[in-house]
Formats: C-alpha cells, structure tokens, sequence
C-alpha cells in the first residue's frame, strides 16, 4: 500500500502549519516533512514540535535538513528531542543543502558527499547512547554522548548526483526524490537500487512532486521551481535549454525572494516535473509512475497556497483512487 505524505514550506506563521498537518492527518496522510529552507522560513524544529503537540499518528521529520547550518551533533539532538515530544514518531531527512537555504547565510557546500555521509553516521552512533569519537572530514565528536536518543530512527536522503544516490541507497533507510525531471525519473531510481543492492539492502524510495489541477495550483508551484531549476543537474537543464545566462538571471533574482525570482521560469521548464491535468488524468499518471518503479511513498509538497484546506482535499481524493 502506498504512503502518502505531505512536506510543508514554512513560508506561512507556524500556527496555519499545524492547521494544515492536523487536516492531513484528519485526511489519512501518514508522514509530514518539514522543509528546512534556513532564514527563508520559519525554524524547521520549532514547527516540527508545534505540529507534533497538535498531532497523534503522523510520522514527523525535516524534509530536509542539511550537514552545514546545525552541527550534525544538534541535528542527531533535535530530531531525538522531536521523537520524545512526539511519542516516538520523528525521523531524519538529510541532504547536501540547495541554494535557498546556504546562499544568504554566505555558506558553500564542501565534499557534500563525505558531508552527508558522516552526518548519517554521526546520528546513528548517537542515537545508539555510546560515547562517540568521529574525526571526520566534515564532523568531529569528542566523547559525545546523547543518552536519548532511538537507535533505530529512520533517515531518508535527498539527493539528485550519482553518487549521493547510490549513497543513499546504500547507507540510508530511505531516498525521497524530489522534484525529478521525469524524463530522467528511471535513471534516478536505478542509482538508488544499484547502491541498495552493492550493500544488500532494500531500496526504499519516496517520490515527491506536485499535483497540479488548476491554473491556480500552476502558479504556486512556479517559484518554488527556482532555486530547484538553479541547482539541477547540467544534464536536465541541457534537456531543457536552460544556459549559464538563465541560470545566473533566476540566481541573481532570488536575492529578492522565490516570487520575484519566477518570472524567469517559463511554464515549459515546470511541466516536465509536475504532475499535471484532471483528477482523473494526475491518478493515471502518478499510478503509472508508482508502479513502473515501485515507489513505497508519495510525498505532496504544500506550498503557501490560497487554500492549503482544499488543495489538500483534492489531491487526497486523487491518492485514494490510485
């Protein structure tokens, strides 16, 4: 059976946040990531906490985080505390870190890779209560010790480059691939299950994009393919005519915000990743895209929307034919 999830952009106060996790649980979605998006957004842990106290079942964790803004130390600390306040529903989602997150706090990803490799790795050997000495390219312990937290919390890794999907097949409990130009969409999860299968593991793997039914839907989806269309690989935006010049022009207008930034973004370069048309046409195509590669979760981005209530009702009755 199909997971379905929702992540949240904190764009909106935190208290219309809680109101929207509390309808997707009212709804029957079964996991609620939080977007770590830095000054761009309200805090990701003080979020996660609000909407845990106001919640019973959803499974919670950022969607996601990155090795650069928190030392992994607190990150394997907040998600731990989360699973307290939560009753043991918290989990960690991990990645390199885009450009809307790092670029205004004047942070450069170094060996992303090692990064997000000894993130996972420190968490885990906190988690499990022993002293931890990590002498690592990007973390360093010395006799840590986190004597709260779960030892099997699950962390889900997001990524788009070879090897940061191979590493997350191999390593990781979990990928969750978001936003993937489709065209592209089975080479990416062939990454994931040649890394599960090099370490004997299974590959799980959570697909995320948006479901668009209106113009409406259309529209809030359009700015927040900015910083995305920024950081894509050079493969996908060779498929999509987008030279250095265009790049450059949507990263030079994020210093004004996603919405100033979309008016560079042509609707042609946000079809390709959506899910798009009637109810009926999204169930068949998402269907078709579930089954092909045997994704475990579906997981609906809730931007800040006129109506987050009802956009979330109608995707949800698109799920539940699937």
């Amino acid at each position: 059976m199909l997971i379905t999830s929702i992540n949240i952009i904190p764009e909106a106060p935190i208290t219309e946040m809680v109101d929207i996790a509390s309808h997707a649980e009212a709804l029957g979605f079964d996991r609620c990531w939080v977007y770590d998006e830095g000054l761009a957004t309200r805090d990701v842990y003080v979020t996660l906490g609000a909407i845990a106290n106001a919640t019973t079942r959803l499974k919670l964790g950022p969607g996601i985080t990155n090795p650069h803004t928190r030392h992994p130390g607190q990150t394997a600390a907040a998600i731990a505390s989360l699973d307290e306040l939560s009753g043991g529903r918290g989990f960690l989602g991990i990645g390199a870190g885009g450009s809307l997150t790092l670029d205004p706090l004047g942070i450069e990803r170094h060996r992303p890779l090692a990064a997000v490799r000894e993130t996972m790795e420190a968490c885990r050997r906190l988690w499990s209560g022993q002293p931890v000495e990590l002498d690592g390219e990007h973390v360093r312990l010395r006799a840590a010790t986190l004597g709260y937290g779960r030892a099997d919390t699950e962390i889900w890794l997001a990524g788009r480059g070879p090897n940061m999907l191979r590493l997350g097949g191999a390593q990781a409990d979990g990928v969750m691939l978001d936003f993937i130009h489709q065209q592209s969409l089975a080479d990416y999860v062939a990454l994931v299950r040649d890394g599960a299968r090099e370490s004997g593991r299974d590959a799980r793997i959570c697909y995320s994009t948006a479901v668009v039914t209106s113009d409406d839907d259309f529209e809030f989806v359009r700015p927040h393919m900015t910083y995305r269309l920024v950081d894509a690989p050079q493969s996908v935006k060779d498929a999509l005519g987008i030279d250095a010049a265009a790049t450059d022009r949507i990263r030079n207008a994020l210093r004004g915000g996603i919405h100033a930034a979309a008016e560079h973004v042509p609707d042609e370069w946000i079809v390709p990743f959506v899910i798009a048309g009637s109810a009926q046409e999204c169930t068949s195509q998402l269907g078709d895209l579930v089954d092909q590669h045997g994704f475990e979760e579906f997981l609906l981005p809730v931007f800040d929307m006129a109506d987050n209530s009802a956009y979330l009702s109608r995707v949800a009755s698109v799920l539940e034919k699937l």
